[in-house]
């Protein structure tokens, strides 16, 4: 009897301390603990890693490097980049002019700017420093 007691108490007590598998939703409902960031541009929950176009972090003075990911609207004139470092988990773009430059708005102190690359690449500059490519 004393058996079934300490039993059902531990297991009780398991259910009441275990944290309960997607509950780190954020505010738009996606899981990050899955891998999940809200896209502003999607206006859906992401997974930075499958997106198409990826770009690895360059210079790093870490033990390893990051990578980002860029989404673009679907009329070409907004782009979308993850940044790991900033405060906001990801920054809008706007195109500049009819050129395929975007560039970051005001509102933020650094300056970010999303340039082709070669062929098929991009390169991601912070205050005209190459960041990503």
């Amino acid at each position: 009897m004393k058996k079934t007691i300490v039993l059902s108490a531990m297991f009780l007590g398991s259910l009441f301390f275990a944290q309960k598998v997607g509950g780190d939703r954020d505010v738009h409902g996606c899981i990050g603990s899955a891998g999940y960031t809200y896209s502003q541009i999607k206006n859906d929950c992401v997974r930075v890693f499958e997106q198409k176009i990826k770009l690895k972090e360059v210079d790093s003075d870490k033990s390893s490097t990051s990578m980002t990911a860029v989404i673009f609207s679907k009329d070409m004139k907004r782009a979308e980049i993850f940044i790991p470092d900033g405060n906001a988990k990801s920054i809008i773009l706007d195109r500049q002019g009819k050129g395929k430059i975007w560039k970051s708005g005001s509102h933020i102190k650094e300056s970010y700017v999303l340039v082709p690359y070669k062929k098929a690449g991009y390169q991601i500059k912070k205050d005209d420093v190459v960041i990503y490519q």
